[in-house]
């Protein structure tokens, strides 16, 4: 832990506080309908049309009923189409590598990933995907479904901001401001500055290069396409789908160690932002900050813990002679190190992003328990751009209804009494994604085709089994790497288990949203928790701890902490 390091977190943070407060001012106008932004003058117009196309009235709202019918549906016809390209990518355009159709399971896996903003891959991109189904297919969802975390992000504010309403908003508004005003003017600024930077960006046939040094291989198929588009909003949509096998560890998506560090910075940039946006819409910017705060003290707790870890090294091999101030260097690229390797797996797993610049399989016990902690917290460590705010506020409304429990009074949030319907979908919401982790990870675990994926037997292979359904459900995307998950049964509960966590959550937050805009707004008395302060933080951080950690410590107990016993004794018995 060099100072190094400690200069790169200082600057992270430094960087992510002085942006909140202008993106959240920026979120604040886009996701008002009436908003006026500085793109109006030319993207005005072509909102207009947009919705003359799609024959909506961007001034009719809906109640949170029929939004969440517009959202399923708008999801349910993106999954269909995506695997349809991808079925048919053989007999389409723009495949100067002739790859060939995807099977039935596997376009079922991706076209289910994409539309959850999972972007689990179960394929190596390069050598699977067509430049059409890279662009059309996959890119394309990586706008729509990050603008739809978005949009239920602000569909639930609004319920909290608004009192006796019945509607939150209209879904198809929400997604075309977010996109247009949002999502394309930053990723076509950014897109330009990694290809300054030296990644590519074309619609060249794959190269193939001569290989200098004698190996049973004597050439190398070097990949080409249209990449610099994709890299851009994976990370600023908390995507993560990379579009080679190797994701941010290629050189040609990560080319460098300042692309490296703004790839990290832009994964939070948003849900960083929301938070603003929160406090802005509800007139309590103290809360907003507080909310910030909480996510904040769990992000440091996340980052220090995996980069000691990993520091430390592997006890096993500093027995053997190898250096230990060399750290745990498995699985890492070196141009990157130890730190930027643990900040980039806490960033991208805190929220529900799942770009690797390093391989989670090779990192030690603990280091590789923090990115498993991460998503079993419900990846609302500021999280995915909308799905982190959404997912923390549910913590919020239970944080409240605890402290009205303590202290004997109706809980109240920012003026409105908490009932017991805003509690059981709130309860509803994190149960589920409990119970979709639990028990497709037992089901696998007891089956031929769960134990066959391992590349590791004992806690480590449970590990990645472990990590590979709470990535499905958390909607990360992410792997330990180490599982074969590319047949039939693994994609195929991969994709349900992504289903459930992306919108059996997002139907109780919409009805929590609905609940919430209905209510009258009453006086605050003495008696009213505040939900700022730090109080409120350590209570905020408590309870996301309390059911994350306990709901899954059994599990845990059983993969990375008995494997860290396991390395520590192993090294004493050597």
């Amino acid at each position: 832990m060099d100072l190094y390091g400690w200069m790169q977190l200082a600057l992270f943070l430094g960087l992510l506080l002085l942006v909140t407060r202008p993106m959240g001012v920026y979120l604040y106008r886009v996701l008002d309908p009436e908003g006026k932004t500085f793109l109006d003058p030319v993207l005005k117009p072509v909102e207009r049309l947009i919705y003359r196309l799609m024959r909506v009235d961007p001034r009719s709202e809906q109640d949170w009923k029929r939004y969440a019918v517009s959202l399923l549906m708008f999801s349910l016809v993106g999954t269909v189409f995506t695997y349809a390209v991808l079925r048919l990518q053989h007999l389409l355009q723009l495949n100067p590598q002739r790859v060939g159709p995807v099977s039935e399971h596997l376009a079922f896996n991706t076209a289910v990933s994409f539309v959850s903003n999972t972007n689990w891959q179960s394929y190596g991109g390069e050598s699977t995907m067509s430049y059409l189904s890279q662009m059309v297919a996959l890119a394309f969802h990586n706008f729509v479904s990050a603008a739809s975390g978005i949009a239920v992000a602000a569909a639930l504010v609004r319920g909290i901001a608004r009192h006796t309403a019945k509607t939150v908003g209209n879904f198809l508004v929400d997604l075309v401001r977010a996109t247009l005003y949002l999502l394309l003017p930053l990723c076509l600024l950014y897109a330009l500055f990694l290809v300054s930077q030296g990644m590519i960006q074309n619609f060249k046939p794959y190269e193939t290069a001569r290989l200098v040094e004698p190996t049973a291989e004597k050439t190398q198929i070097i990949v080409q396409g249209p990449m610099a588009s994709q890299v851009a909003i994976k990370m600023l949509g908390t995507n993560g789908g990379g579009y080679t096998n190797a994701n941010a560890a290629h050189p040609y998506e990560n080319p460098t160690p300042l692309t490296n560090f703004l790839q990290i910075f832009s994964i939070f940039l948003i849900p960083s932002g929301l938070t603003y946006y929160l406090g802005k819409m509800v007139k309590n910017r103290k809360h907003g900050w507080s909310v910030w705060g909480a996510m904040a003290v769990l992000f440091l707790a996340g980052v220090l813990l995996c980069w000691w870890a990993e520091g430390a090294g592997n006890p096993r091999l500093h027995a053997l002679g190898v250096d230990p101030a060399g750290g745990n260097m498995e699985g890492k690229e070196v141009r990157f190190g130890i730190f930027a390797s643990a900040l980039f797996a806490t960033v991208t797993t805190d929220a529900s992003c799942g770009a690797v610049n390093s391989m989670h399989d090779s990192f030690t016990p603990l280091g590789g328990l923090v990115p498993l902690l991460n998503m079993h917290l419900g990846e609302v460590v500021f999280g995915g751009v909308g799905t982190g705010l959404y997912g923390m506020l549910v913590f919020v409304i239970l944080t409240v209804f605890l402290a009205g429990l303590m202290v004997g009074r109706t809980p109240e949030y920012l003026g409105k009494k908490i009932d017991s319907y805003d509690v059981k979908v709130s309860a509803i919401a994190v149960l589920l994604l409990i119970f979709d982790i639990m028990v497709f990870t037992a089901w696998a675990v007891v089956s031929d085709w769960g134990l066959a994926g391992r590349s590791n037997a004992g806690p480590h292979g449970f590990s990645e089994i472990l990590y590979a359904f709470s990535s499905a459900t958390a909607n990360n995307g992410s792997a330990f790497a180490g599982l074969t998950a590319n047949t039939w049964w693994y994609n195929t509960t991969l994709a349900f288990a992504m289903l459930i966590g992306r919108f059996f959550f997002i139907v109780p937050v919409l009805a929590l949203a609905g609940n919430m805009a209905k209510k009258k707004v009453v006086p605050e008395s003495g008696g009213s928790f505040p939900v700022s302060g730090v109080t409120f933080v350590l209570l905020l951080v408590g309870t996301v701890l309390i059911v994350g950690v306990l709901s899954f410590f059994p599990a845990i107990s059983l993969g990375p902490i008995v494997e860290h016993f396991l390395m520590v004794r192993s090294n004493a018995i050597f």
